[in-house]
């Protein structure tokens, strides 16, 4: 099994080390992909900036194999899963390729509904990572934002190298609560990552098209159960 890697930065350096030379097919500015050179591999697995999704998308379409996007900050277009279909592949999307940011959201969701009791709840996301990410908020702050389905205050900080610290508060005029994820090490995305696009190549139950990474979660966990 070949897997393209398209960005080799941070987190895409980390699945190619995770990998392997024997897995992983690196691409990055020096070694830019092609569609051919992308054709002759199983899966694509990609973390380039928003602003060079532009660039990488076509490629990957027209090399028509399964890819795994880890890149925030760009807009996806409305189409995109008709597109994906017509090459009669499959894509998953993710903001955070963190399989534990699934039970986070499950998590949110039960937050969010059982919020609806209390009196004059407010909310409030920060995260908070490296000084070289550019977008902000996060990806998945924005995600946590969708999940919570509330009004919430969104902020952010840049320090270090903080490899990602997401925090929800909810707090009334009585009580507090308060959830939050901190990744330790950026092996957890690129673990994500390659099991995503493990699941694309190997798993028969994934129809063509594009889903979210959360979707290929619940449906992998909810069919073992």
């Amino acid at each position: 099994m070949k897997i393209a890697v398209i960005g080799t930065g941070k987190t895409g350096g980390k699945v190619v080390e995770l990998l392997g030379e024997d897995r992983a097919v690196p691409f990055d500015e020096d070694n830019p992909p092609t569609v051919d050179k992308l054709k002759k591999t199983d899966a694509a697995i990609i973390f380039v900036p928003g602003d060079a999704v532009a660039e990488v998308l076509p490629m990957v379409l027209e090399a028509e194999i399964p890819a795994a996007w880890g890149s925030t900050g760009y807009e996806w277009p409305e189409d995109l899963d008709e597109q994906v279909k017509a090459k009669n592949t499959k894509w998953v999307l993710a903001s955070n390729f963190s399989l534990g940011m699934n039970i986070i959201r499950k998590s949110i969701k039960a937050i969010s509904a059982g919020s609806e009791i209390l009196k004059d709840p407010e909310f409030h996301i920060h995260e908070v990572h490296h000084v070289h990410k550019k977008d902000a908020p996060s990806g998945t702050a924005l995600s946590w934002k969708e999940w919570l389905d509330r009004e919430a205050d969104v902020t952010s900080a840049r320090e270090g190298d903080v490899k990602g610290i997401h925090e929800l508060t909810m707090k009334t005029a009585t009580e507090e609560i308060t959830l939050k994820h901190k990744a330790l090490d950026r092996a957890l995305f690129a673990e994500g990552a390659i099991w995503a696009a493990e699941q694309l190549i190997n798993n028969n139950d994934i129809e063509e098209g594009v889903m979210a990474f959360g979707q290929l979660f619940d449906m992998v966990t909810e069919g073992q159960q």
